[in-house]
């Protein structure tokens, strides 16, 4: 496990590399995809870079950008990557350095290793279950040059950090809310009293959770598998959970259709 997930570490790393080349320049060269989703060079660009270096490992890639087989020709696929290229491609696009790179490994319908870079604050998380999850900042990527986990967990915390906080605390979208959102909400107040929100792009949600800075993360409103599966497996690792609203089913991958229904990510079980 802990070489795959230095393979995906290096992919994630070299794709956040070719995104900030398209970052820096005045024109990202925006299209719409069928489902009006904005689409970037920076997307196509990560996405190659990516299935570059995972093909090494020889296990099947479901990337947003790539090809989507029916689900008769994935379906038994037990193991595979899971790909979003670039996480946030409105926050992308907005400027305001809240994208990511998001690249997971399924087990049987299981988000169990994951890898989320964010290429502007040169943050990396990782971990998978068997290891834990951890977080390295200020990472330093020199292209062509593969960093070695070994030496990442040498400057890596493990996750989740100590909680200092004392309100309950709620971490939301940027780009996407919802009134069913604000009722979830509500009930949390009743509970918990005053409480506080924050807003954040991409998968750095789920990664606030995983850190603790985040006691929850509730999300009525739609999200695809490759949204979701690294955060889940390191939310996962750090000991939380993502499950539908009941709070005791867990999210799924390489469903049929592959929308994620709603869903509650946590580190601590809500009591509502």
């Amino acid at each position: 496990m802990k070489k795959k997930l230095e393979i995906a570490i290096n992919a994630s790393l070299e794709a956040g590399n070719e995104i900030l080349k398209i970052y820096e320049k005045d024109d990202f060269n925006v299209s719409l995809k069928s489902d009006n989703s904005p689409l970037t060079t920076a997307d196509k660009n990560a996405h190659n870079c990516i299935v570059g270096k995972l093909k090494q490992t020889g296990i099947y890639i479901l990337s947003e950008e790539g090809k989507h087989e029916s689900f008769e020709n994935r379906k038994n696929n037990t193991v595979f990557w899971l790909v979003d290229p670039l996480d946030g491609t409105k926050e992308f696009i907005k400027r305001n350095g809240d994208f990511t790179v998001n690249i997971a490994l399924i087990e049987n319908s299981k988000a169990v290793a994951g890898v989320i870079y964010v290429p502007v604050s040169k943050e990396l998380y990782f971990g998978s279950l068997d290891i834990g999850a951890f977080k390295v900042e200020g990472i330093n990527y020199k292209p062509k040059q593969d960093v070695r986990i070994s030496d990442l967990f040498k400057k890596a915390v493990k996750l989740p950090l100590k909680n200092t906080r004392k309100k309950y605390t709620v971490v939301g979208s940027l780009s996407h809310k919802s009134e069913e959102t604000e009722n979830f909400i509500s009930k949390l107040k009743e509970k918990y009293g005053q409480i506080d929100n924050i807003s954040r792009g991409s998968s750095l949600k789920i990664c606030m959770t995983a850190e603790g800075r985040a006691d929850i993360y509730p999300r009525f409103a739609p999200t695809m598998e490759w949204d979701t599966a690294a955060g889940h497996a390191i939310l996962s690792s750090a000991g939380g959970k993502i499950t539908l609203p009941d709070l005791e089913t867990e999210l799924q991958y390489n469903k049929e259709n592959l929308l994620n229904p709603y869903f509650i990510a946590f580190i601590n079980n809500p009591e509502i």
